[in-house]
């Protein structure tokens, strides 16, 4: 044991003698100092655990967070649903909105139908809507949008009609092509025996027509025929030329596969 040590050791002896002989009052007046002293460590001491025992009672457990957060994954998948149902009401009403004021713009009597029914076998050939004549309608009366042409009514029924479209071989269109002289008779493109492949043909122009993509096709209108004159069919995608004539393939006007509402001509105001 080295010097410091051993005097350390009877510095300590020396003051617990010194304090077991001190008078009580002395000792108690020595405690208050000490107490005085250490008095503000302790009350920080307290307020830390204090603290600590808030935060440990604060605390959630992991079932508790779990559950919360399945919660909130149900509440932001209906919110989700939610909104997705307010946009395809708000498109609902805007598409409705637009046919409309077509309707009133129209210089046909135009009769609203819906599409209730489509042949998977038929896709791109007919269609059934829930109007027949009961409601006005003939056969042999052009169905539309406001975007451009559906195509015709060729059975009713009392309160239902099928509606034979642009799109199909059968369904033959005189048709015209803006900014041009060019007519020919505009039909579906039929690929294999089952059906057609959506896109149209124009058939029966002169050989040196030269049209150019994006050229807009409509409705001749020619005399005793269904379809009046100015109904927009399609857009010209290619111009080809065969040894008799030129043919021109079309892109329809309106997208057969997603429409669903409809109007029947029933007649000019």
């Amino acid at each position: 044991m080295n010097k410091l040590n051993i005097a350390l050791l009877l510095a300590v002896v020396a003051a617990a003698i010194y304090l077991s002989v001190l008078p009580p009052a002395t000792m108690r007046a020595m405690q208050g100092v000490f107490l005085s002293v250490m008095a503000p460590f302790l009350r920080t001491g307290s307020a830390v655990q204090e603290q600590i025992g808030s935060m440990g009672q604060g605390m959630k457990t992991i079932d508790e967070l779990d559950a919360e957060n399945r919660k909130l994954a149900t509440e932001n998948r209906e919110l989700l649903a939610t909104n997705t149902l307010l946009r395809d009401i708000e498109a609902e009403n805007n598409r409705l909105r637009v046919a409309i004021n077509y309707r009133e713009r129209s210089v046909f009597k135009l009769l609203p139908a819906r599409i209730i029914a489509r042949d998977a076998s038929t896709w791109w050939n007919t269609v059934r809507i829930n109007c027949g004549f009961e409601d006005g309608v003939e056969t042999d009366q052009p169905v539309l949008t406001e975007i451009g042409l559906v195509g015709k009514t060729i059975t009713v029924s009392k309160n239902e009609a099928i509606v034979v479209l642009v799109t199909d071989e059968t369904c033959r269109v005189a048709a015209k092509v803006e900014g041009s002289r060019e007519q020919g008779i505009l039909s579906g493109v039929r690929i294999q025996e089952s059906g057609t492949s959506g896109e149209l043909q124009l058939n029966f122009l002169t050989k040196n027509a030269a049209l150019e993509p994006g050229q807009k096709v409509f409705t001749a209108g020619v005399s005793s025929g269904v379809f009046p004159s100015g109904i927009l069919l399609g857009t010209v995608k290619e111009f080809r030329t065969r040894p008799l004539d030129g043919q021109a393939l079309v892109e329809p006007a309106v997208d057969l596969t997603k429409v669903e509402d409809v109007f029947v001509v029933v007649g000019a105001k």
